[in-house]
């Protein structure tokens, strides 16, 4: 869950920068006093969580980083908790990584480089997230992403420079990382590398107790277990829809506003032409002249360009306003005087000297009111089906600020109310997981995983088309299930846990035959219960390999781990056995100085050497600047986030 928060220092730094790590991270590095020394004061002996060399690191900062990572995480894991990131070491996570960019940040400061306005405008520039579609840089699309993310352009450029100086300062260190090719050597041999022996899955199924445990044995279990058994949030959606069929109020325009919304838009409905072109930017005036000649002479404009070293555009078919805002008036006039074939007069544009052919000429005539009638019809019924819908949202929205329950509002409207079975948070419905959410409550999911029960919201499910009134009910926090509830399950798995027992004891047994030389499968066979028979083993490390699409069984991984002539034992998952793993023979094939696995191997190894310069580099970074840890201030964040007092 929380591995993708280490791989900041893992690639290239600056490279490949999107707003979902930007989001991560962010809050940690808004502006804030700078300490004059490392001594804590404020919420439990301090309000700064660290500080490296003269930058401070406030609690609450690393609260609301904390909160940002795991927001990230639960885009892709929504059933992610608070208390379950903290669990598996994400708040270490978190603050590691605010200690190490505080760190390269002092460090770049300390020894001068910089990372300026232009610099972070041409990354920003070159994030492909913030292109439109014309390839280029959309400001819409960027504040629109700012906005989805929580964050301001004063952040992201903050951040940006750091990321910039992580790059300045890192990549000289890990240019250094070549791998030697006899190294390579030595690690590409681990592929040909053959085991050869037999493992044996001894099941805890065969020993378990066919009896009902008493309730003292049930009830210590259960006790000891209880982490097996917590029932995920859910939550019961109430929700009802509503959309242009709830308008009372007619749509249908007059023929008075029809006739003034022709009268108002007159020059859409007179006569107008249209060009397609074929156009051809240039330098110069003399070389767009010495072209036209060319062209004029018989030579295509096709070819001229291709011979000039330039390409050609198609454009249209245009109107002159519209070819204008592409051009000027200067060169629309030209373009717009010219004859059907001709090649226009070359004028002055903004990117050069424009050599446009006119490729075809079409007349459109005017439309009298009766003619542009059912256009202007269907257009005034959309906007004011819009405009209708919009003021009865509007109604709705104010009805609901003003805590009118659910259920009033609906019948207000005359729809009627559905709601869901129980769900969790991704989705699912609680007693089938086969089941998911209806299409139309996917959009507002998670918000309804974030609302108080009984406090309806209003949300736009298709724009202009479709609203929907939902609400949370019925909510069920996560916690462990009531023993009475789940009998059947923990004695079930119960039985499993005492049979992985005696299944265990029945391993030790194989394996203390097997030291006087006996071999698995003789072993096993004098046991009395009836167990499955040892399966051989003949693989080398590039099997494996073929197979990492794939789940390796954990016996398999753990033959590569052994060493020549050992039996080990593997415990299976879910108490449902044991594995027994016998090594007999391991055998390396040459490898050919040529072989391509020398080269892979020598760039797998050169990227986690890379990686470890990086590292070291960061640690040293670190060290030189100071690092004090304010452990109170820590354990106070992780309090506050667990809600504990």
């Amino acid at each position: 869950m929380i591995t993708f928060m280490r791989s900041f220092f893992k690639s290239k730094i600056g490279l490949g920068i999107t707003l979902a790590f930007l989001g991560l991270i962010a809050f940690a590095f808004a502006s804030g006093d700078v300490a004059g020394n490392a001594t804590f004061g404020g919420i439990a002996g301090g309000d700064r969580v660290a500080v490296v060399g003269d930058e401070r690191i406030d609690a609450v900062e690393f609260s609301r980083a904390t909160t940002s990572a795991v927001d990230q995480i639960r885009r892709d894991n929504p059933t992610i908790t608070l208390p379950a990131f903290i669990e598996q070491g994400g708040l270490d996570e978190v603050l590691d990584q605010m200690i190490d960019r505080s760190a390269i940040g002092g460090f770049a400061q300390k020894y001068g480089l910089r990372a300026g306005d232009n610099l972070v405008n041409s990354e920003i520039l070159s994030i492909p997230g913030f292109q439109g579609p014309d390839g280029n840089f959309s400001q819409e699309i960027y504040q629109s992403a700012l906005q989805q993310q929580n964050l301001t352009d004063a952040l992201v450029r903050e951040d940006l420079g750091i990321s910039l100086l992580a790059e300045q300062v890192l990549n000289p260190a890990m240019a250094g990382a070549n791998f030697p090719q006899k190294f390579a050597l030595r690690y590409a041999s681990l592929f040909k590398e053959r085991r050869q022996g037999a493992f044996a899955f001894i099941p805890s199924a065969a020993f378990a107790p066919e009896g009902d445990p008493t309730d003292e044995q049930l009830s210590t279990f259960f006790d000891a277990n209880k982490e097996r058994y917590i029932r995920p949030e859910r939550r019961v959606i109430r929700y009802a829809s509503f959309g242009i069929e709830s308008i009372d109020s007619r749509l249908d325009p007059t023929a008075e506003e029809i006739a003034a919304r022709y009268q108002s838009n007159a020059d859409q409905y007179a006569a107008r032409e249209t060009r397609t072109l074929t156009q051809l930017i240039v330098p110069t005036q003399a070389g767009a002249n010495a072209l036209r000649d060319r062209i004029n002479g018989g030579a295509s404009l096709a070819s001229v360009a291709r011979e000039a070293g330039f390409s050609t555009t198609s454009i249209g078919p245009i109107e002159r306003e519209a070819f204008v805002t592409s051009a000027n008036a200067d060169v629309a006039d030209a373009v717009f005087a010219a004859a059907e074939g001709s090649i226009a007069e070359p004028r002055r544009g903004p990117l050069g000297w424009h050599l446009v052919r006119v490729d075809d000429v079409s007349s459109i005539a005017a439309r009298s009111l009766a003619q542009a009638t059912p256009a202007i019809r269907e257009q005034l019924t959309n906007e004011n089906r819009v405009a209708a819908l919009s003021d009865l949202s509007a109604r709705v929205e104010e009805q609901i600020d003003s805590g009118t329950p659910l259920g009033e509002v609906a019948e207000g409207l005359g729809i009627s109310i559905s709601s869901t079975p129980a769900l969790t948070a991704d989705g699912r419905v609680y007693d089938d997981p086969r089941r998911g959410v209806p299409p139309q409550l996917q959009p507002v999911l998670e918000t309804a995983f974030q609302m108080e029960e009984g406090q309806p919201q209003l949300a736009e499910v298709v724009p202009g088309v479709n609203f929907l009134i939902f609400e949370a009910s019925d909510i069920a926090l996560s916690a462990t299930a009531p023993l009475d509830e789940i009998t059947e399950e923990v004695t079930l798995a119960w039985r499993l846990s005492e049979g992985s027992r005696l299944a265990q004891e029945a391993s030790d047994r194989i394996m203390a035959r097997m030291e006087s030389d006996g071999t698995l499968n003789a072993a096993i066979s004098e046991e009395e219960a009836q167990l499955p028979q040892a399966q051989p083993v003949d693989l080398n490390r590039q099997d494996l390999i073929t197979r990492q699409n794939q789940q390796i069984p954990p016996p398999l991984v753990l033959m590569f781990s052994m060493a020549e002539g050992t039996v080990k034992r593997l415990e299976a998952t879910n108490d449902l056995g044991w594995f027994i793993v016998d090594l007999d023979d391991i055998s390396t094939d040459d490898v050919s100085i040529d072989d391509p696995v020398i080269a892979a191997a020598q760039r797998q190894l050169q990227g986690a050497l890379a990686n470890e310069y990086a590292d070291q580099m960061t640690a040293a970074m670190r060290l030189e600047l100071g690092v004090e840890r304010n452990e109170a201030a820590i354990e106070a964040v992780r309090k506050l986030l667990l809600g504990e007092s």
